[in-house]
């Protein structure tokens, strides 16, 4: 039987894609951070603080996903703040203002959220905008759109259902909220590992040009990776709208940079081709697990600030040196 045989486009990237290499530095990291914060504080190894962090990362967790396919590919979304705001207030509109059921409102959510990659990816792909500018582009688009729905004001008036299964826990463990983000955590996981579509990426990331001559399609798969991420984003927004029993224009500023902070700590080149999304995960439980034991140590929010900040820092330093020592 004849063996098919892969692309030199894809062949060396399959090894990084199914390796968990790249994220044993984050992964210490981790390990490290929880170790410090056990013994600084008394209330953070406990069940109950586990769940609040899980809590707390739902809406990180599941931008940071789409941010992770878009680093892949060398290309960067500051937008996705601004799409997570857009996407909330097109749910509230349509469920509260609107009257319409919350599935359709939902439904309207994402595809609002998902035109903004598209458009996006278009202009990256078509009028060969650099993917800083384009995506800067959109963030001021979707946050003035989202702000022309309510001409500013809040959304209040959810069902008391949607609320709820953001705070219940469902077998003691689970909200709704944490379950949709470990669903798209399997799902982009598996993806990347057991799919050609999750290898294009890598070729992509590591060398378009190559990747183009071996018969990808860049310009497609570029298009689809920034629509995906949007979504990605609008389905951060439903679930916090849940959370927040709420939706108001000004949601999910500089969000766009905690999804870049923990897909850079969990060892993703921002130059693309290299990293994942376990890597990812690391990376959104150090920022969780960061921010939660600074409030235990009641650090002024400032300070936390200055602090992930320098985290960021040392984790582009760590990868600087890594790619200069091979």
């Amino acid at each position: 039987m004849a063996m098919t045989q892969e692309s030199p486009a894809q062949k060396p990237r399959l090894s990084e894609v199914v390796s968990l290499s790249g994220a044993t530095g984050p992964l210490i990291g981790l390990v490290l951070l929880c170790i410090f914060l056990t013994f600084a504080t008394d209330s953070f190894l406990s069940f109950r603080n586990f769940l609040n962090i899980l809590d707390q990362i739902t809406v990180l967790g599941i931008m940071a996903v789409g941010m992770t396919f878009v680093i892949l590919i060398g290309g960067i979304d500051l937008s996705v703040g601004s799409v997570l705001a857009l996407a909330m207030m097109v749910l509230g509109y349509l469920n509260v203002e609107a009257g319409m059921p919350m599935i359709v409102a939902i439904a309207g959510a994402l595809a609002a959220a998902a035109v903004c990659g598209i458009v996006s990816g278009l202009m990256i792909t078509e009028f060969k905008v650099p993917a800083f500018i384009a995506t800067l582009a959109m963030m001021s688009v979707a946050r003035g759109l989202a702000n022309m729905i309510t001409n500013g004001s809040q959304i209040i008036g959810f069902a008391p259902w949607f609320n709820m299964s953001a705070i219940i826990r469902y077998g003691g463990f689970l909200t709704m909220t944490v379950a949709v983000m470990l669903v798209v955590f399997a799902v982009a996981i598996l993806f990347l590992r057991y799919r050609q579509g999750g290898r294009v990426l890598y070729a992509i990331g590591g060398n378009a040009e190559v990747a183009r001559l071996a018969g990808i399609n860049v310009r497609r798969t570029t298009i689809l990776v920034y629509t995906s991420c949007a979504a990605l984003a609008g389905l951060a927004g439903v679930l916090l709208a849940a959370r927040l029993d709420s939706v108001q224009p000004s949601s999910g500023v500089s969000y766009e940079l905690d999804a870049i902070a923990a897909v850079v700590i969990g060892g993703t080149s921002l130059s693309g081709g290299s990293g994942g999304v376990v890597g990812t995960i690391i990376g959104v439980l150090i920022i969780g697990v960061l921010r939660n034991g600074l409030n235990l140590l009641s650090v002024s929010p400032f300070l936390q600030a200055v602090i992930i900040g320098a985290v960021i820092v040392l984790a582009v330093a760590a990868e600087t040196f890594k790619h200069r020592s091979r």
